[in-house]
């Protein structure tokens, strides 16, 4: 701790520094004399999403007109819908799995072809140079599509856990984002990277169940249908949540492991219906997907023998072989051993991976976008070369083992199929070809199940060239997965290891087990996935008696991974500033209280606002929320009873006071651009320059003076604008939160009344019209500022909440934590005891890099 300390205190205080690691982290650099953890902050400019309901008055509305038949029918809605998002999940894995067979098995085919032509005229680099514009023509596809929409580089699911979790990343549930990753995942696997299919179908799913319930696109205007339902955060993040569960499911077959992982890897709020609604959500997807594909591969429609994308096969023992077992009690030692090295690679992995991205983000990105895709070409290049290379030179000739006696015909063909004899005879086949000769998922199988043999040379090398190749790839700017990778790399270590017990050591083993447990290991060890992967891997298999040593694998790996760095999620979650909040706050963090980690400076309108007053907050702030308080002189006089409670807002006011005068001056500022002359005269310079000189003097005088015979402000009235800087700074009773997209949504629509008026004159908005823009709300400067009147008032009170959650200045940071996860809360105000609001906490106010400075702060006032 006290290290982090230094170097923080190290970045900060740096007199030669011209900008924060913020503003760094958001322009897209990095420190380059440090590579620590703390060089990149969560950036400021990422939204919350809003889980809470705002219970004002057009949604009671609502409720009251909805009886047990309107109920009825909006949760059958939903259920339509969750099936309608696992279907088209289904239907997507489907798609993108027929054009990738097609595509690699032409390419393939033909240098297989001319491979074994080559091989006795001589002219291999023929076929190098086919396999090399091959690769390199599907790869410039990928790439240029992921320049059309950059958020469809990756895997897609850093970016959907941060959804889930509850941040707003822009364009991420787009439709141009589906189509840029849809198309170019295919031909990122088809064009021979070390990607996998798998992640980039969770971002796809989740896509799918966030853009389906809308029935609009941004992208596309045309597409646009009167659909008034789940037109909120919450709704829409339930939708996310079983989009991304039937991408796990689509991808693995692993229905119940697709609900965990939405569980697991993002939701933060959780309940009985939502998991009942993902798993339908998931079941859908895996039939819908089994269906199809053993339709079209066995043209045996209805049989359901393709659950995934990605299939493990059967494990088993041969027929009469009483000496096989899959495995037994003394293999644990060797699992947990091999749990051990998963975690230590994956460590690596993940080091290696991190140090790339950094690298990529202080030297690629800054520069013009067709240096990612030419990046993306090298990487292709280099890869071909490899693959090409190791098959004809490293590859060693292995007799053909006869056939297992209880495979069918048609297993036999298949498998026979995908052995590549370049450069050997005889019934024997090159080892390193049959490898990298074939889809991913192929060489998967065969090192699960085939019954031929691979020498130990041949997986060392194996394993070290797509361990550093895959570890190269993932970060191009090409859309990509990495759970076949990983799971491939794993695979051949295993059998490395099976392989070593059973020529050295002479065991009896099953080495489609070890084969199992390694990629489990090394899978674990990159992602650090526990509960989810476990589920997901036994459900592929389709054998439960794997479940203990996978689980137990899974656990040592993640606990050795995590004694080094966190996961790969993770770490590119962090290079990209996202401020996530974890499961739980450290045990030390309760030192702090809420009213140590709030922000008291406040932005805040009144009951009854003047439409020049609400124009002047929403262009002179960025804030997304704000106070709706009044101000009187009942609670100034609680000031004296001497409550900590109480002279605990005093406090804040003392700091905060010279900044609300700047404020001012700045909303003073901006006031001066309105096209009207009435609103330009408001605010006069020298007013700003005295509220600037004369605030300590003020607030002074508010101390001593005790009790100041304040004008009375009754809430059907409008605030004075020629109220003084110490009538600005009375103690503030909170009565609710509105947002700023219902403040410029009001404004647009024109929802005030005159001053000579009652606020009942007032146009009212329905909670269809509050909530017909979403998510797309119109912004302050859409607002033509000529058509207002200044002087006219809105009354916000009926489309505030009047009752979001709240904390109490001494509520430990923990318990605050704790509140604002689980509720998924984008605001958070901090009440005293006598309804007085005396700041507000955000996500950034919970951030782990945000405690932690606040904490070194509280030792050093102790």
């Amino acid at each position: 701790m006290a290290c982090r300390g230094c170097l923080c205190c190290k970045f900060c205080c740096n007199e030669g520094e011209t900008r924060t690691p913020e503003e760094l982290t958001i322009l897209g650099e990095t420190r380059e004399e440090d590579d620590d953890d703390d060089e990149i902050l969560p950036r400021k400019d990422y939204e919350s999403l809003d889980y809470d309901r705002c219970i004002n008055e057009p949604y009671l509305e609502v409720l009251e007109g909805l009886n047990n038949k309107k109920a009825r029918k909006y949760e059958a809605i939903k259920w339509v819908l969750v099936f309608a998002i696992g279907v088209s999940t289904g239907l997507t894995g489907l798609f993108v799995d027929f054009f990738v067979r097609l595509f690699t098995q032409f390419k393939f085919s033909l240098v297989g072809r001319s491979v074994e032509e080559c091989s006795e005229n001589g002219c291999l680099a023929l076929s190098l140079l086919e396999l090399l514009a091959l690769n390199m023509l599907f790869i410039f596809i990928a790439s240029v599509l992921v320049l059309i929409e950059p958020v469809a580089a990756g895997s897609g699911i850093p970016e959907i856990k941060s959804y889930l979790n509850g941040v707003k990343i822009p364009g991420i549930v787009r439709l141009r984002t589906f189509v840029c990753k849809v198309t170019g995942v295919l031909f990122a696997v088809a064009g021979g990277l070390f990607v996998g299919k798998e992640g980039p179908m969770i971002h796809s799913g989740a896509i799918v169940g966030a853009g389906l319930p809308q029935f609009q696109s941004i992208t596309f205007k045309k597409i646009r249908f009167h659909f008034p339902y789940f037109r909120s955060d919450r709704d829409k993040r339930d939708f996310v949540s079983a989009g991304a569960a039937a991408g796990v499911a689509a991808a693995f077959g692993a229905p119940i492991g697709g609900t965990l992982f939405s569980l697991e890897e993002g939701s933060s709020f959780w309940n009985q219906a939502l998991t009942w609604k993902v798993l339908f959500c998931s079941m859908s997807a895996t039939f819908t997907l089994n269906f199809f594909r053993s339709g079209i591969n066995y043209n045996k429609w209805g049989s359901f023998q393709l659950p995934g994308l990605l299939n493990f096969g059967e494990f088993k023992c041969l027929d009469g072989d009483k000496t096989c077992h899959l495995w037994t009690a003394v293999d644990l030692a060797f699992f947990v051993l091999m749990g051990v090295a998963g975690g230590l690679l994956g460590a690596l992995f993940n080091c290696i991976n991190k140090r790339l991205a950094k690298y990529r983000i202080r030297n690629v990105h800054p520069k013009a976008r067709f240096i990612r895709v030419l990046e993306s070409l090298l990487v292709c290049m280099v890869t071909t070369l490899v693959i090409f290379i190791a098959s004809v030179t490293l590859g060693e000739c292995r007799d053909l083992v006869p056939t297992l006696t209880n495979s069918s015909q048609g297993s036999v063909n298949e498998e026979n199929s995908t052995i590549r004899q370049f450069f050997c005879y005889n019934n024997t086949y090159n080892d390193m070809a049959t490898l990298f000769f074939n889809p991913q998922e192929v060489a998967i199988h065969q090192l699960f199940h085939q019954n031929a043999t691979f020498s130990p040379v041949t997986l060392s090398l194996f394993f070290v060239l797509y361990f550093f190749l895959s570890c190269w790839t993932y970060g191009v700017s090409v859309p990509s997965g990495l759970f076949v990778p990983s799971l491939l790399c794993g695979a051949s270590l295993g059998r490395l290891v099976a392989n070593v017990l059973k020529i050295n050591f002479h065991m009896q083993i099953y080495s489609g087990t070890f084969a199992l447990i390694g990629a489990a290991a090394f899978l674990g060890g990159v992602v650090r996935m526990t509960i989810s992967l476990t589920i997901i891997l036994i459900e592929s298999t389709n054998e439960i008696t794997y479940g203990l040593p996978i689980m137990i694998t899974l656990m040592v790996a993640k606990w050795t991974g995590d004694f080094f760095n966190k996961g790969i999620y993770d770490i590119h979650i962090h290079l990209k500033g996202v401020p996530l909040l974890e499961w739980e706050t450290e045990v030390e963090m309760d030192k702090l209280t809420a009213s140590d980690i709030m922000e008291p400076n406040l932005t805040y309108v009144y009951p009854h606002t003047r439409i020049q007053s609400l124009v002047s907050i929403l262009r002179s702030t960025v804030y997304h929320a704000f106070p709706v308080v009044t101000e009187n002189r009942e609670n100034e006089k609680e000031f004296m009873k001497g409550n900590i409670l109480i002279s605990n807002n005093i406090k804040f006011k003392k700091t905060s006071v010279l900044t609300r005068a700047g404020e001012q001056r700045r909303r003073c500022q901006s006031m001066k651009s309105y096209p009207s002359s009435e609103l330009r005269n408001v605010c006069d310079e020298q007013v700003a320059v005295e509220l600037a000189e004369e605030g300590q003097d003020i607030l002074q005088q508010m101390l001593e003076r005790r009790h100041v015979p304040y004008p009375n402000l009754n809430p059907d009235q409008s605030p004075s604008d020629d109220w003084t800087l110490e009538e600005r700074f009375r103690p503030l009773t909170f009565h609710g939160l509105i947002l700023r997209s219902q403040l410029v949504n009001l404004l647009i629509r024109g929802v005030c009344y005159a001053e000579n008026q009652s606020s009942a004159s007032q146009p009212r908005l329905s909670h269809s019209e509050m909530t017909e823009d979403y998510p797309r709300f119109p912004d302050i400067h859409d607002l033509d500022l000529a058509l207002l009147n200044p002087r006219m008032i809105v009354d916000v009170t009926p489309y505030m909440n009047p009752c979001p959650y709240t904390v109490s200045p001494n509520t430990r940071a923990s318990q605050v934590f704790n509140v604002f996860r689980t509720m998924g809360l984008r605001h958070l105000p901090v009440v005293n005891a006598v309804g007085e609001i005396v700041g507000i906490i955000t996500r950034h106010n919970l951030t782990h890099e945000f405690l932690v400075a606040k904490l070194r702060q509280h030792y050093i006032t102790i």
